[in-house]
Parts: structure tokens; C-alpha cells; sequence
């Protein structure tokens, strides 16, 4: 008697060669090891009147741009090598910066003259308690918890319909907008509890230490840097594997995966969900260091800027969006100073410039450039 079993064909990965060999991979991995390692270093080792040395400004600046890298790495997972293209992270980012501010403004209550367990806004405004989302803000521990499940539990709830729904392609990304847009406006009225126009600014602690010190400055230099280091190496990880050559089919042929077996739906979700929990991560990173959140951090420009960095640097590669941010954040810094009125339309003519001439982006350009050199 003979007895048949059901095996699940196996998803193939594209053709398409990768833009990145092994060789690649290990030399953009030392060059974000030496970034991770070096300004720490070089800082403590030259003296500060010494050319080298970098200013406590520069240090911020590469520290908010290492923030914005998280962003768009995690924007390569869910458009990069799955398809979707989400004009929504911005929400995602907001929500974990202000899940910090939250435990930010607590601490001034707390250190103030008046000992309130109130923000000093909500002082000004006459406010008797705090509100019942504000519960969780006094323990650093617990804003770590709520850093990533606020923005994933947003994202899991949206994704589920959107997903279930079979909501894809330019529609999708539409409502992702629609979706960011309105969080913004509730953000700013004064009654939800956020602040309003003005959001969370003036920190002074944290974990109580105070935030306007070189020395944490650099430390949390150095936990950004190794937060995106080990966001980089998860997501070499998680491509790599069988969950990742699924993304990737799913990506380039939705149907036919449908048609092999699997259900698209848990892994766009899951994988939507890990996304947003990343941009989370690096809101948290962002607000110490740059000292304000408020709600303009959740215009859909914002949301636009880390697909442009993402598409910049070169999709489904990895390190191409960290490139792609450093690459825009760098311009942007130098050119809203020299230039200011001309930042937006050198923005829109590097956009339209890549999605032209540079389909692979930075990453696809120097690999073409190293082979027509060999």
C-alpha cells in the first residue's frame, strides 16, 4: 500500500544577480564598524583644539543621521525586499520618539522646583492628572517596552486590514499617507496630551543623568551607532534565510507564492510589523539627542524622505539606504546653510535623477563602475 505526501514547492530566488558580493558585504560592514568605533575614539584620544577632533555639533549631527539610517534600512525590508512601498514610516518613527519625550517630560516634573508628577506643560494648562496613556511614562524601563510595541501595535492593526484586504501597490501607499496625516493632526491638538504645536522639548535628564553633556552625548553616539550596526547585521541575517527568499518571491511574483502554498499575508504583516518597531527604536534614539518632538516629525514629507533615502542609496541591498541617508542628510545639512532656498529642488531633481538614471541606486552605480573597470 503506498501512501503519497503533500511537500510545499520551494520558493526560488530571482535570477537577478545581487548587487553585492561577499566581497562587498565585509567592506561597507568594516567601513560601519570604523564609524561605530572611531569618532568615540578619536574623540577621547585628541585634544579638543586639534583639527581632528570632532565638535559636539558634528557628533549630534552624525548620531541623527546614524537615526535616519535605522529609518531607512527599515524601509528597505518592507519596500526594498518585499515591494511594499510605505509613505507612512514617519508615524512609526514619531510614535517611539515620543514614547521618550513622554518619559523625558516626566523627569523635569520630577526635578523641577514644584516636584509635580505632571510635565510642566500640563501645569500651564491646568491640568489635575495625567492622562490614562501617560501611565506607563514614569519608568525608563517600561518607555523601552512602549518605544516598540506603540509604533507595532499600530502597525499590526493597519497592516492587518490593509493586508487582509489585498490593499497593495499605489493605493496602499496612499493610505499610509492618509493614515500618517491624520495621526499628525491629532498629535496637534492640545487636549489628547502631547503637547500640541510646541511637543516635548527642554529635557534635562535622563535615568538621571543630565543630557547636555559631552559625555552623553558621545554615549548615546555610541548607542545609536551600535543599534544600527545591529540592525544591519539582523536584517544581512533575516534576508539570507528562508523567511527572506519568501519576502523576495513575494516581492516579484505575489500570485504564484499564493499558488506554491504559502499565505502572503503573515509575512507582509510580520514583516510590516518589524519595520515600524525599528523606526520606533530610532525615534527614541533621535529625541535625546536632537531635544524636541512634536508633530511636524509626522508630515508625510518626512515619510517621502526615507523612501528618497532608501531609493537614493540603492533598494534591496542594505546597506545602500544607509548610504542613501547619509548621502541626503549630508546635502540637506550643507545646503539649507549655504543654500537654503534651493534644498527642495535639488530634493525633487536627485529623486527624479535616481528613479531615471540610477534604477540600483549609489550601491548599483559603483558596482557598475568596479565592472567596467575590471
Amino acid at each position: 500500500m503506498s501512501t503519497s505526501t503533500t511537500m510545499k514547492p520551494v520558493i526560488q530566488m530571482p535570477t537577478k544577480a545581487p548587487l553585492l558580493s561577499g566581497r562587498g558585504w565585509s567592506a561597507w560592514l568594516a567601513a560601519l564598524i570604523v564609524l561605530c568605533a572611531l569618532v568615540p575614539l578619536l574623540n577621547l584620544v585628541i585634544p579638543a583644539d586639534s583639527v581632528f577632533h570632532m565638535s559636539d555639533f558634528a557628533v549630534g549631527l552624525i548620531a541623527k543621521i546614524m537615526c535616519y539610517a535605522i529609518c531607512a534600512l527599515a524601509m528597505d525590508l518592507i519596500w526594498g525586499y518585499t515591494g511594499i512601498l510605505s509613505l507612512g514610516h514617519g508615524l512609526f518613527f514619531a510614535l517611539g520618539g515620543y514614547a521618550m519625550g513622554m518619559y523625558l517630560m516626566r523627569q523635569i516634573g520630577l526635578d523641577g522646583n514644584y516636584k509635580s508628577e505632571l510635565p510642566d506643560f500640563m501645569v500651564f494648562l491646568d491640568w489635575k492628572t495625567l492622562p490614562w496613556h501617560w501611565f506607563f511614562s514614569g519608568s525608563f524601563w517600561s518607555t523601552l517596552i512602549l518605544v516598540v510595541v506603540a509604533p507595532g501595535l499600530v502597525a499590526l492593526v493597519f497592516g492587518y486590514f490593509a493586508f487582509r484586504s489585498r490593499i497593495k501597490g499605489v493605493y496602499f501607499s496612499i493610505i499610509t499617507q492618509a493614515l500618517t496625516f491624520a495621526a499628525m493632526l491629532l498629535f496637534f491638538r492640545n487636549e489628547t496630551g502631547f503637547g500640541g504645536n510646541n511637543g516635548f522639548t527642554d529635557f534635562k535628564r535622563i535615568l538621571d543623568i543630565p543630557i547636555a553633556t559631552p559625555g552623553m552625548r558621545m554615549t548615546l553616539f555610541v548607542l545609536t551607532s551600535l543599534t544600527l550596526l545591529s540592525f544591519f547585521l539582523f536584517g544581512r541575517w533575516l534576508v539570507g534565510s528562508k523567511y527572506g527568499r519568501v519576502l523576495q518571491a513575494i516581492r516579484d511574483a505575489e500570485t504564484r507564492v499564493m499558488f506554491s502554498g504559502y499565505s502572503p499575508l503573515g509575512y507582509k504583516l510580520s514583516i510590516w510589523v518589524l519595520s515600524a518597531m525599528m523606526c520606533g527604536v530610532a525615534g527614541a534614539l533621535y529625541v535625546p539627542q536632537v531635544g524636541i518632538i512634536n508633530p511636524s516629525e509626522m508630515s508625510p514629507a518626512n515619510s517621502i524622505e526615507i523612501a528618497i533615502w532608501a531609493a537614493v542609496g540603492g533598494r534591496a541591498t542594505l546597506i545602500g539606504p544607509i548610504l542613501g541617508a547619509f548621502i541626503v542628510n549630508g546635502a540637506k545639512s550643507w545646503l539649507t546653510v549655504t543654500y537654503p532656498e534651493f534644498w527642495l529642488y535639488f530634493l525633487g531633481a536627485l529623486f527624479i535623477g535616481v528613479t531615471l538614471y540610477l534604477p540600483d541606486g549609489v550601491v548599483g552605480l559603483v558596482k557598475r563602475l568596479r565592472g567596467n573597470k575590471a
